[in-house]
């Protein structure tokens, strides 16, 4: 069976590199523009890994992730959060919120992929 992997990220670029990225490597790819619908596609698609952008529109990445973490049916969803966000605070606060890895903006392909693979394995 294919992991499922979901974009949550409102910039096309990013979506389309990762999407393009995710689907070489084999995953099921889902895309949601925004944070509402990212919550929305985690319910009803229940992807392994969700990579979230921390600043969307509707709901922030870490409103989704905290969500999430309070919802028990979905606590077995990995969450790695894709952010140009790269403080100290930001990075704190997206771990805070229950993500399980965070990556910064501009990322390596290379190094996502592994910190992907990592994650699903």
């Amino acid at each position: 069976m294919t992991d499922r992997v979901l974009i949550a990220d409102d910039e096309p670029n990013i979506v389309v590199s990762l999407s393009f990225m995710l689907k070489r490597e084999g995953y099921e790819v889902l895309v949601a523009p925004d944070g509402t619908q990212a919550l929305a596609m985690i319910r009803s698609d229940r992807p392994r890994l969700v990579l979230l952008d921390a600043a969307m529109p509707g709901m922030s990445g870490f409103e989704v992730c905290e969500t999430v973490r309070a919802d028990p049916d979905l606590a077995g969803t990995r969450i790695l959060m894709l952010t140009a966000k790269g403080r100290d605070t930001d990075i704190a606060r997206g771990m805070g919120a229950g993500a399980d890895a965070y990556v910064t903006k501009p990322f390596s392909t290379r190094e996502l992929i592994v910190r992907i693979r990592e994650m699903l394995a």
